[in-house]
This record gives structure tokens, C-alpha cells and sequence, in this order.
């Protein structure tokens, strides 16, 4: 528990606060629905002490009907204080011109600005892959302060998680990312290239820990977060250790060795999910080459044979995280279901 009379104090704590006391009332009798959701560590409650220099404070996002959202955000530019509980309720850069921490707008307009569609609605295949994991992170986390509107539980709701074919597709589209991977720790060594090695034994490491959050139905954050992210899973520590040490190791041997200790736990969380028969969670060798794998394609295949069309006959490329990395894309949802929907000709 925080306490505001000392110390940090996380910034869903304060907004939720600076809600019931300051906003709300100043709202009055407007019909509205409040959340903090969207951008922002605190959002995902990874925000610290370093969060709060700069554009951090107590914000609210409250959403109103057609035609409301001009006179209450005027009302609020005038009354909202300066400060709350010791942090300024105003934002500024040199980028950005300064503005208050309360954005008035509808639902509506919010979502299709984060998302590039509706939630409120029934979500089609293809925005469900081409909207990036991090935006339904965003949007599926925070808190709901009020839902005066009735709106925001449903819509939530709607995204709380993939439907399950689309999971298998996804989860099956991550495996291939470990397949397309797992032998190289060793071939890289085995030229001498022993950065090379290193280097995709963590890229080995990231995809097993975006897997992992997957199978336990966790939007992957973007990479400042993942590790967090993959710590808060419960029984993770054995996993985590496993990764630290393959990531500490000091040639390829060591590596390989971590690495199958890894790979044996998450091929058993595949056969827990029970979306597939249970599969061997020994590793084998790649081929007749000297290298040990999980073979990781066994599961995106066993996955996909309980997928049915149109996804089974689709690209192996899973969502646009799965196929592309660059923060540009993936953070504006009209290019990346654009994007998305051209690798899948949809």
C-alpha cells in the first residue's frame, strides 16, 4: 500500500484519487464514463519514482455522449487546480504544448484512434491481428473509475482476449519464431561466431517469453516491459533463471544446455493448455547436426491442425508483432492493420 503523505505514489493510485475528488465533482450531472487507460506506465502499473519526470501526473480520461465533450472541457480548464497531492495537473515540452492531465472525448473516437476500430463492435479476424499486442495492452489494463455510459465494461470485455482460434493461430505463429531459431546458438559458435550466438540465444530468450505470456492469455508489453511482464507470471522463477543463465553463459555448450531447461518447462505449459495432445517435452537433436532443440515446429504444426479456415490457410506470420518489430508501425494502428492485412490479402 502507498501512502500519499510520503514517498511514491503509483500514478493509478493518484489518478483514481484525483477522479473521486477533483474531477467527478466538477463533472456534475453529466452522464460520463471515467477510466485510465491507453499510453502510459502507470497504466500497466510499471511506472516508479523515474516515471515522474516528465508529462507524469494525475490524468483521467472521461468519455461523454456527442456534443458534450467542448463545454466540459472548457468547464475543467478553468477549475481543475495546478497541482494535486504535490504533482502538476499540466503537461508541457518543448513538443508539446502544455495541457491539463482530464482529455474529454467519446468512447468511440478514443478507441478508433488507439485501436483503428470500434471494440464496442464485433471484432474481425483481421483487427485482431493487425492491432499491436502493446495497444491491447493498453486498452485491457488500467482501471474503469466510472462507467456512468455503460460501454466501457463491454468493450473491454470484447478484448480481453484473442478468440480461441485466433489464440491457436498466434501461439502456433510463435512456436515458428523459436523454430526458425533454435539450432543457430550452436552453428553460430560452431564459425566462431560466438556474438552471434549470444546475441540469438536472446533473441531465443524474448520469443520464449512472449510465448510464455501468451499461453497464459498476457498481451506481450513492448520491450521495456517484457521482462517485468514476464516476471509477474506466477511459478515464472524457474523459467527466469533458466533465461539468466543461458543469457550469462560463456560459450554455446552452457547456452544450449540453459536453453533446453527452458525449453522442456514451456513445452509442458503447452501440454497444461490441453489445446493440442500432449506432446514429448524432450529435446532432440537438429538433424544429423550436433546441436540439441525442443523441435519447436512439432507444436506450431500439432497447433494449427486444430485450426480451422479461413486462419489455417493463412501465412504463418501470426499478428504484427509476430511479423514485424518497428515502434513507428506498431504504434499507430491504422498502418499495422494495413500492414497486417496485406501480408494475410485480406
Amino acid at each position: 500500500m502507498s501512502d500519499f503523505a510520503s514517498g511514491f505514489v503509483p500514478g493509478l493510485e493518484l489518478s483514481r484519487t484525483f477522479y473521486t475528488e477533483v474531477v467527478r465533482p466538477l463533472i456534475g450531472e453529466v452522464p460520463h464514463s471515467a477510466a485510465l487507460i491507453g499510453p502510459g506506465s502507470e497504466v500497466l502499473a510499471f511506472d516508479t519514482e523515474r516515471s515522474a519526470d516528465h508529462d507524469w501526473g494525475p490524468r483521467v480520461l472521461v468519455f461523454v455522449e456527442p456534443g458534450q465533450e467542448a463545454g466540459l472541457t472548457q468547464r475543467l480548464a478553468y477549475a481543475l487546480p495546478a497541482r494535486f497531492r504535490g504533482y502538476p495537473t499540466v503537461f508541457g515540452s518543448d513538443r508539446n504544448p502544455p495541457r491539463h492531465g482530464v482529455v474529454v472525448t467519446g468512447f468511440g473516437r478514443f478507441a478508433r484512434s488507439r485501436l483503428g476500430f470500434d471494440p464496442r463492435r464485433p471484432i474481425s479476424t483481421a483487427d485482431w491481428l493487425g492491432v499491436s499486442w502493446q495497444r491491447l495492452a493498453e486498452m485491457t489494463s488500467g482501471e474503469v473509475f466510472h462507467d456512468g455510459l455503460g460501454e466501457l465494461a463491454t468493450a473491454r470485455a470484447n478484448l480481453r482476449w484473442y478468440p480461441d482460434q485466433v489464440w491457436r493461430y498466434v501461439l502456433a505463429s510463435q512456436w515458428r519464431r523459436v523454430a526458425e531459431l533454435e539450432s543457430f546458438p550452436g552453428r553460430c559458435a560452431e564459425v566462431g561466431d560466438d556474438l552471434g550466438s549470444l546475441l540469438v540465444t536472446a533473441r531465443l530468450v524474448e520469443e520464449l517469453m512472449r510465448l510464455c505470456l501468451l499461453m497464459r492469455r498476457r498481451y506481450p508489453p513492448y520491450a521495456k516491459w517484457l521482462g517485468s511482464a514476464f516476471a509477474r507470471l506466477g511459478g515464472s522463477a524457474e523459467l527466469g533463471e533458466a533465461f539468466s543463465a543461458a543469457l550469462a553463459a560463456r560459450d554455446w555448450h552452457a547456452r544450449e544446455e540453459h536453453l533446453c531447461r527452458a525449453y522442456q518447462r514451456v513445452a509442458s505449459l503447452h501440454n497444461r493448455l490441453a489445446l493440442t495432445e500432449p506432446l514429448d517435452t524432450s529435446v532432440r537433436g537438429y538433424h544429423d547436426r550436433p546441436f540439441r532443440v525442443i523441435g519447436a515446429a512439432r507444436f506450431a504444426e500439432a497447433l494449427l491442425d486444430t485450426v480451422g479456415p479461413p486462419l489455417r490457410d493463412l501465412p504463418a506470420t501470426g499478428s504484427v508483432d509476430q511479423f514485424c518489430d518497428g515502434v513507428a508501425l506498431l504504434g499507430d494502428s491504422t498502418r499495422s492493420l494495413a500492414v497486417s492485412r496485406t501480408v494475410h490479402g485480406a
